[in-house]
């Protein structure tokens, strides 16, 4: 686990995609709150409660991402990965409660209360949005650009920091353009369903969104499992030692972004004493250590049995214990 003081290449960009995105939002939080307050717009007010919510959710992430490389300690032995895990979580919280809420709440007010038919300042609203909409649509390009850098949507987007940005930025173009929308066609028509259609739209598509990061948030600190190729390469390394009669049990599960634990349960061929085993113990732990850079804890459970006391062992069977 890096220290705050060695911080990790991609964790750098990443905390630049983080710092652009948080700029944007603060600024953009305040235009749209002023220009809602004095347009009285639903639309944009809800807008500005989602980039308040971004803001908020943005000074989350930058928590994560030095908090996480914070070294183990007798306290946290398996180290601080989880806590990126944990403040994506509350991103989420914040997405639901501060954007998705308030946006319903604003739209539902617009329905019963009729809504301003002055229009004034409703253009100097729509200029807001639609610098809102540049900003936001250059702030989702940087996060994209690093999605692209590392690896793409299946590397890129394993990491809960970048994920949530690129999911905010995402939603804040389509919500700026639903806000726009709402407030054009409420002025044409003079008809306010319009514009508070458009903001329970704003507040389901931040409802959806925040239930999409929580799920995924809540999987990794619940104890998600080493991605599947990861562990096909070490079984198949396991299994590949001549003193390894078979493999009964390979648990594997991620710590942080970079890191994970394994824990097998093995059986070794007969006549192997006691200081081969150790021997044996040692030689692969560095290989699995070599060959996946991600298992940084490592425990094998080395045993002799008969196969018939390996099909009644609690590893054959699926229960606790060994590891």
């Amino acid at each position: 686990m890096s220290s705050p003081s060695t911080e990790p290449k991609t964790d750098h960009r990443t905390r630049v995609t983080v710092l652009v995105a948080l700029a944007a939002n603060l600024v953009i939080a305040v235009a749209k709150a002023v220009g809602g307050l004095l347009t009285q717009s639903p639309a944009l007010l809800s807008e500005a409660a989602h980039s308040v919510a971004d803001s908020l959710n943005e000074v989350f992430l930058l928590a994560a991402l030095r908090r996480s490389r914070r070294p183990a300690d007798a306290r946290h032995p398996f180290g601080y990965g989880k806590e990126r895990f944990f403040w994506s979580l509350l991103a989420a919280v914040g997405i639901f409660v501060m954007g998705g809420c308030f946006s319903f709440f604003q739209g539902v007010e617009a329905l019963r209360g009729g809504g301003e038919e002055t229009f004034t300042g409703y253009v100097a609203g729509m200029v807001v949005l639609g610098v809102a909409f540049v900003a936001e649509g250059l702030s989702l390009l940087r996060a994209l650009y690093q999605v692209r850098r590392q690896g793409g949507a299946a590397g890129g987007l394993r990491d809960p920091a970048l994920r949530t940005v690129v999911a905010e930025d995402g939603t804040a173009v389509i919500g700026v353009t639903l806000a726009f929308a709402g407030m054009a066609l409420h002025m044409v028509t003079g008809q306010v369903v319009w514009e508070a259609s458009a903001s329970l739209a704003i507040g389901a598509l931040l409802v959806f969104v925040a239930y999409r990061l929580g799920r995924e948030a809540r999987d990794q600190l619940i104890g998600e499992a080493a991605d599947p190729e990861a562990a096909g390469r070490i079984r198949a390394l396991l299994e590949a030692q001549p003193e390894i009669d078979s493999v009964e049990a390979l648990l594997t599960m991620k710590t942080g972004l970079e890191t994970a634990l394994v824990a097998a349960r093995v059986d070794l061929v007969p006549g192997i004493d006691s200081e081969q085993v150790e021997e044996v113990a040692v030689r692969i732990k560095r290989s699995i250590a070599r060959t996946v850079a991600e298992a940084d804890q490592i425990f094998l459970d080395v045993t002799e049995r008969s196969a018939r006391e390996a099909q009644g062992s609690p590893a054959a069977t699926g229960e606790r214990g060994g590891a």
